[in-house]
């Protein structure tokens, strides 16, 4: 059944409070099948979701970081793979603002809005960098990327590539479907099974000189504003894996509440009066507390440095990069804890695959290696001993 989206309250965390309930049905037989997940994009199209941050003068719904990330928070708790999806639109869409010209910026706002696209990226810093040629007044790529998210079903391709002849690290927004671009379709991991992280080759892909982002001429590093990319998406991660945790544990109660029971040497008649599984459960509700608590603070920073723009300067860039990482931090040991200890309260038929607990877990274990993250604790560690702010990568 189709669930009516009502947007007259103009809140947007029930909305994707009610597609997650949606998108829950259907989970468990979506991770077995794998692929793409198109009608949950499309329904997020239909929600207006896509616009969520978009701002009112350009066609958007005008929202902040702060709802954002608690909307990201919701569609995961249901699938991972859709968390991630949504997430990586809203960080892959607001490069036109942070590396673009003004004129860019408004016109991609403006036609992200109107056409409602959905945009995925290339951007993977770990492999090889893609390359861009210049060809008379537009340019050539070329090149593969081995991890590209969302970019089979998506309007948009945000990609870095590096300019040959000048060396300099450019952002490119590149519609899909262009001649040249192949999509492999070759993403077969344990988890986040519709995430459509697969593969993308680049042959010889006209770029148009509007479709690089700002100066293509400039060598120059971007400034404190366009590097706060990376704390964002930092930020998406943790975010998305904080609602994975959330879901877990959701689902688990329930099935405790309705399907475990007692061991046989526990004084109680139900499991949920089980005095070992009721601690166990207080103690993962305290990490996951604590977690929440720790998102809507990030969150906030992360909007006041957004809000700064242009003003924003290297040092509060740095401490807002440090903040992100221990969320990201945090979320990692909480998802990962969440979804193992799930299956010591809800017992051993918990694990038949008919019920597809294990699938939170290979969401969480997959994602969390995107970038190892005792290299966030350092950076946490080295801010707090040695008040050394993190240096800008794609990373950090």
């Amino acid at each position: 059944m189709v669930v009516a989206l009502s947007r007259e309250s103009k809140n947007y965390v029930a909305i994707a409070t009610e597609l997650a309930a949606e998108f829950a049905k259907t989970a468990l037989e979506r991770d077995a099948q794998g692929g793409i997940a198109t009608h949950e994009i499309d329904r997020l199209r239909e929600s207006g979701l896509l616009k969520l941050l978009i701002p009112e003068e350009f066609g958007g719904l005008g929202q902040n970081w702060i709802t954002g990330f608690k909307v990201i928070r919701e569609i995961a708790k249901a699938d991972g793979s859709l968390g991630q999806l949504l997430g990586y639109h809203y960080f892959n869409f607001i490069v036109a603002e942070l590396f673009g010209t003004p004129e860019q910026k408004v016109h991609h706002y403006n036609e992200t809005a109107r056409n409602n696209w959905y945009w995925a990226d290339a951007v993977n810093p770990r492999d090889p960098d893609l390359v861009l040629t210049v060809d008379g007044e537009n340019f050539r790529l070329n090149g593969t990327k081995s991890f590209s998210t969302g970019t089979t079903g998506a309007d948009i391709i945000s990609i870095t590539a590096i300019r040959q002849d000048l060396g300099n690290l450019l952002f490119l927004a590149v519609p899909n479907g262009r001649e040249g671009i192949e999509n492999h379709d070759d993403w077969d991991y344990i988890g986040q099974r519709q995430s459509d992280s697969g593969s993308i080759t680049f042959s010889n892909v006209l770029v148009y000189r509007h479709e690089v982002l700002g100066n293509p001429d400039s060598t120059d590093p971007p400034n404190a504003f366009a590097t706060l990319i990376t704390p964002i998406v930092q930020a998406v991660f943790g975010n998305f894996y904080l609602g994975i945790a959330l879901g877990a544990f959701e689902e688990a109660r329930q099935y405790t509440l309705t399907n475990t029971r007692p061991w046989i040497f526990s004084p109680a008649d139900k499991a949920s009066h089980d005095p070992y599984i009721v601690e166990r459960y207080g103690d993962l509700w305290v990490n996951l507390a604590a977690a929440v608590s720790h998102a809507e603070h990030v969150s906030t920073v992360v909007q006041a440095a957004w809000d700064k723009g242009e003003k924003l300067t290297d040092a509060e860039r740095g401490e807002v990069a440090v903040t992100v990482a221990s969320l990201k931090v945090l979320t990692t040991k909480v998802v990962l804890e969440t979804t193992n200890k799930i299956f010591e309260v809800t017992g051993t038929r918990s694990a038949a695959s008919k019920y597809g607990f294990d699938r939170f877990w290979r969401n969480a274990r997959t994602h969390t290696l995107h970038d190892p993250v005792f290299y966030k604790s350092y950076e946490v560690g080295n801010w707090v001993l040695n008040e050394q702010i993190p240096v800008f990568t794609l990373y950090t």
